[in-house]
C-alpha cells in the first residue's frame, strides 16, 4: 500500500487531535514492514513545518496556531485593500494591499491579527479555501508571456497561460480560464483556457463574466429539468379551488416581461373597493425537497442581467406553467380584500383559485387607457372600467401611504438599448409613471394583509423587515442636508416621517436626487427574518413578500406557510422545528438578494463602460456624488454612471474639507461641493479595470 503525505495530513485533520506513531500506522493500514517509510514521510512533513512531534504524538502545526488566529472570509475592494469578515458581532479586520495581491474576494483564510495605531490588520497565515476556481478575462501578452487579466473578480489578477494554447487565440479575446496555480510570494498564478467567448463585450459575454464573478449558475441541473418536463400542463378546478375563470382580471408588466407573477381584478361596492390580487401558484408545482426546490433555494431569486435572465425556476415553470399568460387557465393563490375610502382593509380572504387573465397590458398601455387613449380603449374595451376603478383605489392607497410616513426613494433608473447582436448602443431613462405605482400599491397592500394574517395566528413565518437607521448615520445625513443650505432640525426620535419631510423639502430642487440617494445609503438594508420587527421604509408594523414566487424563493415559502395555515395543517412538530428551518431560508434569501443587486449593477456598469469607450473626449453634464481625499466622484446624468476627477488634474491648490463634503481652493475663491453640477469630459475608459477617468471641462489642463 502506497501512503502519501496527503494521507497523513487528511488523517490528522479528520481525527482533530494528536496521534501516536503506532496509531497512525494502524489506522492507515500500513504493514509493520513499511514503518520506516512512514517515519521518513513524517520527518519530511516536520521539515516542511506542516506537522510537529510533541509529547510522543504527532500534530498539525495549524492546531497550535489556532489559539491566536482568526478564520474568516475575504471581502475585496476594487481599490486594492480588503477586509476579513468573521461574524455579525465581530469587527472586521483590515487586509492591506500587499496581502490582497494573493487573495480573491470570498476566499476562506486563517489570519493573525496585527495591532496597528489606527486599526488592527490581518496577516494571512493560510488560505483554507479558494472562492474562485474558474473565471472570465481578457487574453493579453507582456514580455514574460501570455496571461488572462480577470474581468469577473473584484481585483484584476493576472493568470498566466501556456504560449501553445494562447497563440492560437486572438489577443483581446474574452476567455474562460481554470486556475491551476494561485498567486503567492514569488509565484505567479497559472491557468488553462477552457473556452473562448469572443472579442466583443456584448450581453452574452457580460452574462458569463457576471455569472462567474458572483457564482451564479448558468444552467439548471438535468434532474431539475427532468422534473419540470414531467409536470402536467392540465389545470383542473377542484373542490379546494375557487373558479374565477369568468372574472375580468389582467396583468400589467414591463414591455420586456416574459414571466407574469401577478394579475389583478376589482369590483366597486358602494364607496368601497373589492381588490383581487392573484399570484401564480408556484407551490402547487414545486414541492419541498424536490430537485427544483433545492436549486431554487440555492439561487434565492432570478437574476435579471441586461437582455439575459438567469431564472430561479426552469424555463418551463417560469415562462409557461406558472406564468399568468393571457387567455390561459392557470392555478393562482388569491388575496381578496375589501378596502374602504380611507385605504383600510376591512375584510379579507386568502384562498387557492383558478383564473384566466383576460389581457396582458404593458405599463404604457394601462396608462394610455387611464388617460383616455381611444385606440387602446377600443382594443381593450373590457378593461376600461376596471382600470378606472383601480386608478381611484391606487390614489387612495398612495395618500394613505403618505399619511403613515412611508419613504419614497424613487431614484432615476436607466435602460440600455442593444443591437440585434447584443451590443450596447445607447442608454435612455427608464420612466416610472402612475401605473407602476398602481401595481406597486396593490402588491404592497396584499403583502401587508398576508403578513398581518400570519402574525395574528402566531404561526412560524418569514417576514420582510427593515430596521430603523442608526442615529449616528441620521445625524450625518442631517448635517449633510444642512451643509447644502437647507434648514433642518435634528430628530427627537427617528421615524419614517422625519426622513419623508426632508425629502419633501428638497423635492424639485437640483439636489433632490443626490439627497434621495444619500437618504437611501443612510438606511439599513431590508432583509428576511423569522422575527417580525416591522418595516421602517414602508412605515408598517408587519410586512412580507407574497407576490413574486416565480422569481423569489422567500415568496414561494410564504405561499407554503399560508396554505398550511388556511388548511389547518400546522403540526406540533412544525411549531417546534419550523422556526429554525425558516431562519436558514431567511438568511439564504437575504444573502442571495444582495448578490442579485450587486450582479445586476455590475452588469449595467460593464455595458455602460463599453458604450462610453466610444465617447472619449466628449463632454457631459454631471453632479458631484462623492468627495474623497484624492478626487471628486461625478455621476454623468446622461448615463447614470460614476467617474473620478483626480484632484491633481484641477488647476490650483485645493484643500480637502471632509466635514463639509468639499474641496476649497487655497485662495477660497472656488470650491467643489457635494451636489454641485459640473461639466466633465471623458478622458479614459478602462473596461477591464472598470474605471472611468474624467476631467473638469472648465479647468482642463492644456
Amino acid at each position: 500500500m502506497q501512503i502519501t503525505e496527503n494521507d497523513i495530513i487528511e488523517f490528522l485533520r479528520e481525527r482533530k487531535k494528536p496521534a501516536y506513531f503506532k496509531t497512525i500506522l494502524k489506522k492507515l493500514g500500513i504493514p509493520k514492514s513499511d514503518k520506516n517509510k512512514l517515519r521518513k514521510l513524517l520527518k519530511k512533513l516536520q521539515k516542511k513545518k506542516i506537522i510537529k512531534y510533541q509529547k510522543g504524538k504527532y500534530l498539525l502545526t495549524e492546531w497550535k496556531q489556532r489559539d491566536d488566529l482568526i478564520e474568516g472570509f475575504v471581502e475585496a475592494h476594487p481599490s486594492g485593500y480588503g477586509f476579513l469578515i468573521v461574524e455579525d458581532d465581530v469587527e472586521d479586520l483590515f487586509i492591506p494591499p500587499p496581502e490582497m495581491k494573493y487573495l480573491f474576494d470570498g476566499d476562506k483564510v486563517l489570519v493573525k491579527p496585527i495591532k496597528r495605531k489606527k486599526k488592527d490588520e490581518a496577516k494571512v497565515v493560510k488560505v483554507l479555501e479558494r472562492a474562485v476556481k474558474e473565471a472570465v478575462g481578457v487574453l493579453k501578452k507582456d514580455k514574460t508571456g501570455y496571461y488572462v487579466l480577470l474581468s469577473d473578480t473584484v481585483l484584476p489578477h493576472k493568470i498566466y497561460v501556456s504560449k501553445k494554447e494562447a497563440k492560437l487565440i486572438p489577443k483581446g479575446s474574452y476567455v474562460v480560464v481554470k486556475i491551476t496555480q494561485y498567486p503567492a510570494p514569488k509565484v505567479r498564478a497559472k491557468g488553462e483556457i477552457l473556452e473562448v467567448l469572443g472579442k466583443t463585450k456584448n450581453t452574452k459575454t457580460v452574462a458569463e463574466i457576471v455569472a462567474r464573478k458572483f457564482g451564479l449558475p448558468l444552467k439548471h441541473s438535468e434532474e431539475a429539468l427532468k422534473e419540470a418536463k414531467l409536470l402536467p400542463k392540465t389545470v383542473r378546478i377542484t373542490k379546494s379551488r375557487r373558479d374565477l375563470t369568468e372574472q375580468i382580471c389582467f396583468t400589467i408588466d414591463p414591455d420586456s416581461a416574459r414571466d407574469f407573477d401577478d394579475a389583478v381584478a376589482i369590483e366597486k361596492e358602494g364607496d368601497k373597493y373589492r381588490l383581487f390580487v392573484h399570484i401564480a401558484d408556484v407551490s402547487h408545482y414545486v414541492k419541498e425537497g424536490s430537485a427544483i426546490d433545492k436549486e431554487a433555494f440555492k439561487r434565492g431569486n432570478t437574476y435579471y442581467l441586461p437582455e439575459y435572465a438567469l431564472h430561479m425556476l426552469p424555463e418551463r415553470l417560469a415562462s409557461d406553467l406558472c406564468s399568468l399568460r393571457p387567455n390561459e387557465k392557470k392555478y393562482a393563490f388569491t388575496c381578496e380584500m375589501l378596502i374602504n375610502k380611507k385605504g383600510e382593509v376591512i375584510k379579507y380572504d386568502i384562498y387557492e383559485s383558478v383564473i384566466i387573465s383576460k389581457a396582458r397590458l404593458t405599463y404604457d398601455q394601462a396608462l394610455g387607457i387611464i388617460l383616455g387613449d381611444e385606440a387602446l380603449k377600443k382594443k381593450f374595451p373590457h378593461i376600461v372600467k376596471p382600470l378606472k376603478h383601480m386608478e381611484s383605489l391606487a390614489k387612495i392607497l398612495l395618500k394613505q401611504r403618505e399619511r403613515r410616513g412611508s419613504i419614497d426613494f424613487d431614484l432615476p433608473e436607466s435602460k440600455i438599448l442593444f443591437t440585434e447582436t447584443g451590443d450596447p448602443y445607447d442608454v435612455v431613462p427608464y420612466e416610472r409613471h402612475f401605473t407602476h405605482r398602481l401595481i406597486e400599491e396593490f402588491m404592497i397592500i396584499a403583502n401587508i394583509t398576508v403578513a398581518k394574517h400570519m402574525e395574528k395566528l402566531e404561526l412560524p413565518f418569514i417576514y420582510r423587515t427593515h430596521e430603523e437607521p442608526e442615529i449616528d448615520k441620521v445625524i450625518k445625513f442631517v448635517d449633510l442636508v444642512a451643509g447644502l443650505g437647507y434648514k433642518v432640525n435634528y430628530p427627537e426620535e427617528i421615524t419614517p416621517k422625519f426622513i419623508q419631510k426632508i425629502l419633501k423639502k428638497v423635492a424639485g430642487t437640483p439636489e433632490e436626487q443626490l439627497i434621495r440617494f444619500i437618504a437611501l445609503r443612510t438606511m439599513k438594508q431590508a432583509k428576511y427574518t423569522v422575527e417580525n420587527i416591522g418595516h421602517f421604509g414602508l412605515a408598517v408594523d408587519t410586512y412580507t413578500h407574497f407576490t413574486s414566487p416565480i422569481r423569489r424563493y422567500a415568496d414561494l415559502v410564504v405561499h407554503r406557510l399560508l396554505k398550511k395555515s388556511i388548511k389547518n395543517k400546522f403540526t406540533k412538530k412544525d411549531l417546534k422545528e419550523l422556526p429554525q428551518k425558516l431562519d436558514e431560508v431567511a438568511k439564504q434569501c437575504s444573502k442571495m438578494e444582495r448578490v442579485a443587486d450587486e450582479a445586476e449593477r455590475d452588469a449595467l456598469d460593464i455595458l455602460k463602460l463599453r458604450l462610453l469607450s466610444g465617447h472619449i473626449g466628449e463632454e457631459f453634464e454631471g453632479i458631484i456624488t462623492g468627495i474623497v481625499s484624492f478626487g471628486i466622484f461625478v455621476e454623468i446624468e446622461r448615463y447614470l454612471i460614476e467617474g473620478l476627477i483626480p484632484i491633481s488634474s484641477i488647476e490650483g491648490y485645493y484643500i480637502y474639507d471632509p466635514e463639509n463634503h468639499r474641496f476649497i481652493r487655497e485662495d477660497k475663491r472656488k470650491q467643489f461641493r457635494l451636489g454641485d453640477k459640473v461639466k466633465v469630459k471623458i478622458a479614459k475608459v478602462d473596461e477591464d479595470l472598470k474605471k472611468l477617468d474624467l476631467v473638469l471641462v472648465e479647468d482642463e489642463k492644456k
